[in-house]
């Protein structure tokens, strides 16, 4: 519609209004939007180029005949364009246009309400409209119901409960990220479906979430249809349509009976680790049970029957050196996935506490009763996260997992490894690049293997003039193996070579320092301390800020 000719003299300007509607039903607008479409004096809404806008038909009943209709026509949606600047283009010239028709009217003094579904900055049209012109108009923007409020309550699911995380993704997102967002997150909401339902059917599948998606369309509209994610036609899948992934709490505190889940006694309060029952045919390894708030006992005994009822998996976290800033996207969400954690209680305390989750926490010795007892649990049906440090597969867990499901009784449970940032790798970022060439990773520990081993392959290492990564340096009761490495390694290396000490890398105690090899004192290492040495073509430099680089060039000099 044409604008009247402003008459001449100074006006007052109108008022802008982003109205937002809800989600479709016209009864769940509110009282405030409804207010407002009463007070305006134009009525503003985007439709595609077929004319029909859901806006529109939502506030249907509260426009009035003298009301100015301002219909504003998306001149391209998913077709291609001829626009020289491509789709971005055209959509940009077709706000500043829509932006200028609704200045027109504000300049006359004329309120204007621009109505959208759901909520007018969520994903909202009228977001547009209003990065062009709130600055230059009085304006106010009412609230609605968003899709995402909608389909949580047409599928009576909860969304997010204590302190879950709730992700927003639009499905334009390429398939990788989508995969990675959905690993990492407890709770999700997937947009924009329709063309781009395929892409995200195969992110929720690759991400494990797949089992726990649930489709709704247009929710509260004509036309509503929710169900399994995984059963939906994609042939069928309009625009208006989300994917959820709800609240892993709330599917946890479900009776058993009812969803086959959480044994009676699971579940346990915000904050608190839960304890299962401790009657049971079995027993919890020695040194499985800790104190209230920190481990759990084994539900239903982790030592029964070998046959099991139902096989769940096991999965081996990395959690790198320190805390959540080392987690992969994957390992985040396999930690958020478990029914029960298992492993050594300071790495069990970097992982949040979980309503419903049990934690099986133990020292630092039983590894493969830490294994057996994750395996054990996975054989009836739970799904267990055995959390390491660093790496799993590097001097940790994955092994000792590896090993005890090589057993007969354990070959039918799945086991999967996921990576974490090794200790090296982290010490060795925070000093520059002293891993930029080969290098050999050695333990210094004689727990598991004798110390002619170590020293064996120490100057075997050296001689080949490769750079070491030095796990397990010292200890309260291994005192003199620092020392001992020290002096072989004189044997082969300058006196100057650069000795990268990382203690606590990542962590509130985070020191990194590097010194000369003669100069290494075995008393400031213990077994938070990771050594980085050198081998004959590792350089430092000094830095403005008064700190040193150390790298290791990756060209060899030849001869």
């Amino acid at each position: 519609m044409s604008v009247p000719e402003q008459q001449s003299g100074a006006r007052t300007p109108g008022r802008l209004y982003g109205v937002g509607l809800g989600p479709g039903d016209p009864s769940l607008m509110t009282v405030r939007a409804v207010g407002v479409i009463a007070e305006a004096d134009v009525v503003a809404y985007h439709s595609a180029r077929h004319g029909r806008s859901i806006a529109r038909a939502i506030a249907a009943d509260h426009l009035r005949p003298d009301h100015i209709e301002e219909a504003l026509v998306y001149p391209v949606t998913t077709e291609s364009t001829d626009h020289p600047g491509g789709y971005r283009g055209a959509l940009d010239d077709f706000y500043e246009e829509a932006a200028a028709r609704l200045a027109a009217h504000l300049d006359a003094g004329r309120t204007v309400a621009v109505i959208s579904e759901g909520d007018p900055l969520f994903y909202g049209s009228y977001q547009h409209m209003h990065k062009r012109l709130a600055h230059r108009y009085p304006t106010e923007v009412v609230p609605g119901v968003t899709s995402i409020n909608a389909a949580a309550a047409r599928l009576g699911r909860p969304l997010v409960e204590a302190d879950e995380v709730l992700t927003v993704l639009p499905g334009t997102l390429p398939e990788e990220e989508l995969t990675a967002r959905l690993a990492a997150t407890d709770s999700a909401v997937v947009m924009k479906l329709g063309r781009t339902f395929p892409t995200v059917h195969r992110a929720m599948e690759r991400s494990g979430r797949l089992p726990e998606a649930r489709y709704v369309e247009r929710a509260t509209m004509t036309g509503e249809r929710t169900g399994a994610l995984a059963d939906v036609d994609p042939d069928s899948v309009p625009y208006f349509a989300v994917a959820v992934v709800p609240s892993r709490v709330a599917e946890r505190d479900v009776p058993e009976e009812a969803s086959g889940g959480v044994p009676e006694g699971g579940s346990g309060a915000p904050g608190e680790t839960a304890h299962a029952p401790e009657s049971g045919s079995g027993s919890v390894p020695e040194g499985m049970s800790g104190a209230p708030g920190e481990t759990a006992h084994a539900p239903g005994g982790a030592s029964g029957d070998a046959s099991g009822t139902g096989c769940g998996e096991v999965v081996v976290v990395g959690t790198g050196p320190a805390g959540p800033l080392w987690l992969t996207p994957e390992s985040r969400g396999a930690l958020a996935a478990a029914d029960d954690l298992v492993g050594y209680t300071t790495y069990l305390d970097r992982v949040p506490v979980r309503p419903g989750q049990l934690r099986h926490g133990s020292d630092n010795k039983v590894e493969s009763e830490r294994a057996e007892l994750a395996l054990d649990l996975a054989r009836r049906g739970r799904r267990v996260a055995v959390v390491s440090g660093g790496d799993p597969g590097v001097f940790a867990m994955a092994t000792a997992v590896l090993e005890v499901a090589a057993e007969e009784r354990y070959r039918a449970v799945p086991v999967r490894v996921l990576p974490g940032v090794t200790a090296a790798n982290a010490a060795a970022a925070k000093a520059g690049a002293p891993l930029g060439h080969d290098y050999a990773v050695l333990s210094l520990s004689d727990r598991l293997k004798p110390w002619e081993v170590i020293a064996e392959r120490l100057r075997a290492a050296a001689a080949a003039d490769l750079v070491l990564a030095l796990y397990n340096p010292g200890s309260r009761s291994r005192t003199w193996q620092v020392g001992k490495a020290r002096d072989l390694l004189l044997e082969h290396r300058s006196p100057d070579t650069p000795v990268v000490l990382g203690r606590d890398v990542g962590g509130p105690e985070e020191s990194v320092r590097t010194v000369r090899l003669a100069d290494l004192d075995p008393a400031e290492v213990d077994m938070r301390t990771i050594l980085l040495i050198g081998s004959s073509q590792t350089r430092t430099a000094p830095r403005a800020d008064g700190t040193a680089s150390v790298w290791t060039p990756r060209r060899y000099p030849e001869g």
